[in-house]
């Protein structure tokens, strides 16, 4: 009678071959694709085409915080890693990846550009993974000691609630600039002048970009969808 190999061995060898050939195949896509970003040229493969920084709902948010708060630097679209600094002893490329990629709506800053506050602009309606973008984001705002505030699209507070709200920031960074006079006029504080409500009126390129989206920005929460699940978890 003719001996038979065990089973064991003769499955063994056959799934050593079929992890050898995965890996064979994984190191050969690896090497394409390496070879694929290295003659790809940047413009060619990616054809760029100019773009709105602002969509229409930052635009009227900037307005309105520049009508509210005259004398403050407002800026749009500021990355967190512009503003923020983080120690060292972990890899800051990883902490790009998480967070500091991440741009902040609108930053509203005294005469000197420090950061007094953030606002978040969001939508009406938005997914679970552009939720925990905001909130993660926020989180990281807030530990710095950065006042986060969020507007909804479509339903901006008036210029007397922005003052209003603002107000305890705005104070200690008007007080260097205002003390000289003050003291030339006494201890009277100077009223502030009033600012009439923002009416919401839409420039002739606001008009056509809302018949027509072409040259809107790319919205805040396209890339959830391309964030790493485990990204998003973090």
């Amino acid at each position: 009678m003719d001996y038979l190999p065990p089973i064991d061995a003769l499955a063994l060898p056959a799934a050593l071959a079929l992890v050898l050939t995965w890996l064979g195949l994984r190191l050969r896509q690896r090497g394409v694709r390496t070879v694929q970003r290295e003659v790809l040229d940047t413009v060619a493969g990616w054809p760029p085409e100019s773009a709105r920084v602002l969509t229409i709902d930052e635009r009227q948010a900037y307005d309105l915080l520049r009508r509210a708060l005259p004398g403050m630097v407002v800026l749009a679209q500021v990355p967190l890693s512009r503003f923020l600094r983080v120690p060292m002893r972990h890899s800051y490329a990883e902490w790009l990846q998480r967070v500091g990629s991440l741009s902040a709506d609108l930053v509203v800053c005294d005469a000197g550009s420090r950061v007094l506050a953030v606002v978040d602009i969001r939508a009406a309606e938005e997914s679970s993974r552009s939720r925990r973008r905001h909130e993660r984001m926020a989180r990281v705002l807030q530990a710095a000691r950065v006042q986060v505030i969020t507007w909804r699209e479509g339903d901006l507070p008036s210029a007397q609630n922005v003052r209003n709200a603002l107000a305890p920031l705005l104070a200690p960074a008007a007080e260097p600039a205002a003390e000289p006079a003050a003291k030339a006029r006494g201890s009277r504080p100077m009223p502030l002048i009033p600012v009439p409500e923002m009416e919401e009126i839409l420039a002739e390129g606001d008009r056509l970009a809302a018949e027509g989206d072409v040259l809107e920005p790319m919205p805040s929460g396209f890339f959830d969808d391309l964030e790493p699940a485990a990204a998003g978890a973090r």
